[in-house]
Formats: C-alpha cells, structure tokens, sequence
C-alpha cells in the first residue's frame, strides 16, 4: 500500500471510486501531503463514501471531510433525483452523447469546495480524477475545463490576489485509457477492492455491472489482463 507522505499540502477529491484512489495515491507518489475531500451531495447510494473512508483511512491522509451538501434539491441527474439509471450489456451500447447520470455542475462545485480548503490550508495545489478518454462525456471532464477554472480559481481568493497562492488544478488521469490509470495505481500498490464505482448497486452494496461506470471498470481491467477485485470484495 502507499505510504504516507509529509510534502506541501495538497486537496485530493476523493469519491472512492478508481480513479479517485488512483489519484490520490499518485498525489502521495509525489510527494504531497493529501487532504482529502469527498461529497455526500444526494447521491443515490452511500456506498461510495464508505468506500472513500476505507481508502483514505489505508493510505494515511492527513485528514478526510465529507461535505454535506443537497443537490436533490436541483435535481436534472439519475443520480440525485427519479431518472432511471441507464444499463448496458456492452461497453459499446453506450451513447456518444452526455448522459443522464451527468449531475450538473457537480466538478464546479466539488472544486469550488476543495479550493476554500487548499486556500486555509496554504496550498496551491488540488488534485481530481477525471478522464476525457474513457469516461461519460461529461463536459466538466474535460481538460479545457479544467484550464478555465484553473484560471478563474486564480483571481478568487484573498491568497490569490494576495500573491500567496498560484493555485493548480492536477488531473493526472486526464489523457489516460482506463486500463492506463488501473495499471498505474497497481503500480502505487492500490488496492482496487476498497473502491466502488458503480452508479446503481443493489440492495446489498454489490456493484450492478452493466451501468456506464462497471463497463468502463470492466473495460479497463480487462486491457491489463485481471479481474476487478472490488466484485469479490464483501460490502
């Protein structure tokens, strides 16, 4: 497993699902000391965040918050209001277009979020997991949004304006393949088993397979030639 790290301090979004850890333990990796972030925001399940305290608590950050936040209240997602989940037999059924489990302005909030944080920690420096290869085609993945908020997180904070802070937004992920992001966190000793990714697991916390996110899993560690441990993992 990662050790931990003692660096500049350094905000990780953390959901607890693969490419989050992958993250985070790449923060670690390089030497950060990584505050993690994680959002009880009015998803459909909980799973992810015990999954993101499982992870956090095995790779020693330096603290872990779980923000409560509603945004059932806006609703316009499947996973924060009554829209059916979409299921798929093949990663290959899945549309070009951006999908209904797309929660809007979920990325903006998240890192809007993780930026008051790394501004009282004295960081310059926050670390998300997205992917514009194998991912939804959610627009708030994309690298191009991430250059624009970048920019705008450095004219908003007294730190910012102050000199003290030249804040930015890491998204090693970004330009990988699923199977790339999973054969680097093995690389880092991940442990893929903590983590949950999928969007509607049953009754019993079991992932269900056939939504966007188990294909994408499943895509991905079949390029590096193993099974996904989190399916045998006990919940």
């Amino acid at each position: 497993m990662v050790t931990e790290a003692s660096g500049l301090p350094a905000v990780v979004l953390l959901s607890g699902g693969l490419d989050s850890a992958t993250v985070l333990a790449i923060a670690i990796s390089e030497g950060y000391r990584p505050y993690a972030l994680s959002f009880r925001y009015g998803q459909r399940h909980d799973v992810e965040i015990a999954a993101a305290r499982k992870v956090a608590e095995a790779m020693k950050v330096a603290a872990h918050v779980v923000m409560d936040i509603d945004l059932r209240a806006f609703g316009g997602s499947a996973l924060t209001s009554d829209i059916a989940v979409p299921h798929h037999d093949r990663v290959e059924d899945l549309g070009a277009g951006i999908p209904v489990t797309y929660v809007p302005a979920r990325n903006t909030v998240f890192l809007s979020f993780a930026l008051a944080w790394a501004e009282t920690l004295g960081s310059s420096d926050i670390f998300i997991g997205v992917n514009a290869i194998d991912y939804s085609g959610y627009p708030d993945c994309r690298p191009e949004y991430l250059a624009a908020y970048e920019t705008m997180a450095n004219l908003a904070t007294k730190a910012g304006v102050e000199g003290r802070q030249r804040l930015e937004v890491h998204a090693p992920l970004a330009q990988l393949t699923k199977g790339q992001i999973i054969a680097r966190g093995l690389a880092l000793g991940v442990d893929y088993a903590m983590t949950h990714s999928c969007y509607d697991p049953g009754p019993d916390g079991r992932p269900c397979g056939t939504c966007a996110a188990c294909l994408l899993r499943r895509k991905g560690f079949a390029e590096v030639g193993t099974d996904d441990p989190a399916l045998a993992a006990p919940r």
